[in-house]
């Protein structure tokens, strides 16, 4: 076996871990900003939002804050920073069609008991593979990768979702989020962080455009989180509901 001087492994190392940082930052630099953590230039919102220590803090109802400077490219990554209140659902609507990023406290909210409504799950399709969220009041990094049919969501530096939902092992999650009336074919829409109650903040939103040679491979080994019991009996329940009122405004000749 060749036999390396210490002093060369070293050097090794310093120039790997060097290599590193600076792929680190040069992904930083290629991001464009979506708020610069003083106004809410780019953004349009029912005044119910304010901006507090460089974030944007939702404090009473008015519905939700949406970024109007352009709509999402359709092969991005976006990387983003949430924190909740007690008990606090919201998201971040990155497609056209329900196609959200599950923003939850999991212990305080009844939408926690179910991985596919838990944070960072594609609300009403696909579960995370673990739970791995801070702390109410903590805040969380958070990034969402998307490039043709493969979709990605992280938490706290982690994949937590992989999936290409052209996949036919994936069909029957495809077809729930359908039924709630959600696409994931959907592309063009608008960036907006949802109000749906409770105190939430987001800061250092920022997306790139990914690139021609770039390839997002789905994770083989990604397995969502079970839903089970109670909380897969509302969702049944929930599933009827929707498929009902879907029949009943095919009577009316409703679209």
């Amino acid at each position: 076996m060749r036999r390396f001087p210490f002093s060369f492994l070293a050097c090794a190392g310093l120039c790997f871990l060097t290599a590193c940082v600076q792929a680190e930052e040069v992904a930083e630099s290629s991001f464009t900003p979506l708020h610069d953590g003083h106004t809410f230039e780019g953004w349009e919102h029912g005044g119910n939002w304010e901006i507090e220590d460089g974030a944007f803090h939702r404090k009473s109802r008015g519905g939700s804050l949406t970024y109007v400077v352009s709509t999402v490219p359709d092969d991005f990554e976006l990387r983003f920073e949430w924190k909740v209140s007690q008990g606090c659902n919201s998201g971040v609507y990155y497609r056209p069609g329900q196609v959200e990023y599950q923003v939850l406290d999991n212990v305080g909210s009844p939408y926690g008991e179910n991985a596919r409504q838990a944070a960072a799950s594609l609300f009403f399709c696909m579960a995370p593979g673990k739970d791995a969220t801070r702390p109410v009041g903590e805040w969380n990094t958070a990034r969402i990768l998307c490039q043709g049919t493969v979709i990605e969501h992280w938490l706290n530096g982690e994949r937590v979702l992989s999936f290409d939902y052209a996949d036919p092992k994936w069909k029957w999650y495809v077809e729930l989020l359908g039924i709630r009336g959600g696409d994931l074919t959907g592309r063009g829409g608008r960036l907006w962080l949802q109000d749906h109650g409770q105190d939430v903040w987001f800061r250092r939103l920022r997306w790139r455009k990914m690139e021609t040679g770039e390839r997002l491979e789905p994770d083989p080994q990604f397995e969502p989180l079970p839903v089970t019991g109670a909380a897969l009996e509302k969702e049944e329940a929930r599933v009827r509901t929707m498929l009902e009122a879907r029949k009943e405004k095919v009577k009316q000749g409703k679209p």
